[in-house]
């Protein structure tokens, strides 16, 4: 790690943090100031567990604003779903109590298993990423201090304002009044101007293949729902998002900064906005570990020239885990564009209207409960589909399946292969996108096995794959595409 900060390797931003005793502050191993003297440095797996040990974060590297550790989305057990939960802000909606009962555990037991691996528990946690809330909103609104401190997640204003004087060193009005990116090679969150929105520096690591996930998510885009607007290379994808508090609207462009894609939220509520942000890059997988990805995957010869050609390839998530999951039986055993001319038809038919329409977006996708007694007869399916349809959605709306963060996704795959009609491939396909696993293997997917065959392999190969089998899979559809469109073909 030493050697890491010594060589300011951004591969690392985001899985550790460092601290000088000397100075006080805690940092990001690429900050491009002059290295410590190794008997100064500690480290630490989370930017929360330094603020606990009393160190306040560098205002020139910010390390409050580094991709997540890709390790929350590979672990399974409760540490890793418990990271997931609190990055979607379950502490702030529910508190450490409601935390601990989707996880199935004792709120004593939650507290000691995240001391033990991260060095902080879940309040702390949840208080460094509202800290780093309270600074993207100083930053990029107009909005009055007390306004900021509940919109953030603080009980109180006094609780912001010390909060903010311990973490950055600063009061929130020198905050607001800091020029970002003047001193900092990383830049800021944004823009100064809120009026449109909030604009939001959503950071990666190592590189990042914007043209393959907008051509993914474009090619499944609902109508009223999703729209990908301008010329490749320069498109923006856009989409309504079901909030807790209020629905939304999120823009992000292709254009790739340094480092950072650029988004920008439209919400009803401002509490929503650690919500909003969260969905986004798990939506565009902003915490995967591509490095890893490629050192796994290109060891196998089949691979390796298909990692070569897409270095940086991600795995699309979900914005809307119960979205993705109502999506994936529409679209079992028919085409893309027939499964997302369904998709077109329920959005049109069920989908809650936005207040007012924004460009091409006019409706937030059918909630579960809407759609568990729907009589689905404006989808041209079979009556069984339609009973799936509704079988899953009841089942969401219930309870009976969870879709979120903190789920065991073996106990959620096996609750979903339990429904009348959902298969391996549903189940799979909801696993991988709702619940953003990275180790997914759609065998059975002919677009899959075309991609195989292309490549030279077969899936007595997969087992050397792991943990990233969902990133082998992409190589492997994008393979099968590429293949299509070929004159040859």
């Amino acid at each position: 790690m030493y050697e890491a900060v010594r060589s300011r390797d951004a591969r690392f931003d985001g899985e550790f943090f460092f601290a000088v005793s000397t100075t006080g502050i805690y940092c990001r191993p690429s900050c491009p100031a002059t290295a410590p003297k190794r008997q100064n440095v500690c480290f630490f797996p989370t930017a929360a567990a330094a603020q606990n040990s009393g160190f306040r974060a560098c205002r020139r590297c910010r390390p409050d604003a580094v991709p997540g550790s890709a390790e929350w989305n590979t672990r399974a057990d409760a540490v890793g779903r418990a990271m997931r939960l609190i990055g979607d802000g379950v502490v702030d909606r529910e508190g450490v109590a409601g935390l601990a009962t989707r996880l199935g555990y004792s709120a004593r037991q939650v507290q000691r298993q995240l001391n033990a691996e991260v060095g902080a528990g879940p309040i702390a946690l949840a208080r460094a990423q509202r800290a780093h809330t309270a600074r993207i909103l100083l930053q990029t609104t107009p909005l009055q201090a007390a306004e900021i401190a509940f919109a953030a997640g603080f009980a109180s204003v006094r609780q912001f304002n010390d909060t903010i004087r311990e973490i950055y060193a600063a009061t929130p009005s020198q905050l607001r009044a800091a020029k970002p990116g003047r001193s900092s090679r990383f830049g800021s969150v944004g823009s100064a101007d809120g009026a449109a929105g909030i604009p939001l520096r959503m950071a990666y690591r190592g590189p990042y293949a914007a043209a393959e996930i907008f051509d993914y998510l474009a090619a499944r885009a609902l109508t009223g729902i999703e729209e990908v607007t301008g010329d490749p290379g320069e498109r923006r994808y856009r989409r309504t998002l079901h909030l807790p508090h209020a629905p939304g609207i999120a823009e992000v462009a292709e254009r790739l900064g340094e480092g950072w894609l650029e988004c920008r939220l439209h919400l009803g509520d401002l509490r929503d906005l650690t919500t909003a942000t969260q969905r986004m890059r798990r939506l565009f997988d902003l915490d995967a570990d591509p490095y890893a990805v490629a050192e796994r995957l290109g060891a196998d010869p089949a691979l390796a020239c298909l990692v070569e050609q897409r270095p940086g390839l991600r795995a699309p998530g979900a914005a809307d885990p119960h979205e993705i999951a109502v999506r994936a039986v529409l679209g079992q055993q028919v085409s893309l564009a027939a499964g997302r001319k369904l998709g077109n038809a329920l959005a049109a038919a069920y989908g809650r209207p936005l207040q007012a329409p924004s460009g091409g977006l006019t409706h937030v996708f059918p909630i579960a409960d809407a759609l568990a007694e729907a009589s689905l007869a404006e989808l041209g399916m079979p009556d069984s589909r339609r009973a799936t349809v509704r079988a899953i959605a009841a089942a969401l709306a219930a309870g009976t399946v969870v879709l979120d963060g903190g789920v065991d996704r073996d106990e959620a795959e096996k609750a979903l292969l339990g429904l009348h009609g959902v298969g391996p491939w549903t189940a799979g396909y909801t696993r991988m996108r709702a619940l953003g696993d990275p180790d997914v293997l759609l065998a059975g997917d002919v677009a899959i096995q075309a991609g195989m065959r292309h490549a030279g392999t077969g899936t007595a190969a997969a087992e050397a794959w792991r943990p990233w089998r969902t990133y082998a899979m992409h190589h492997f559809w994008r393979a099968a595409a590429d293949q299509r469109h070929t004159p040859a073909a």
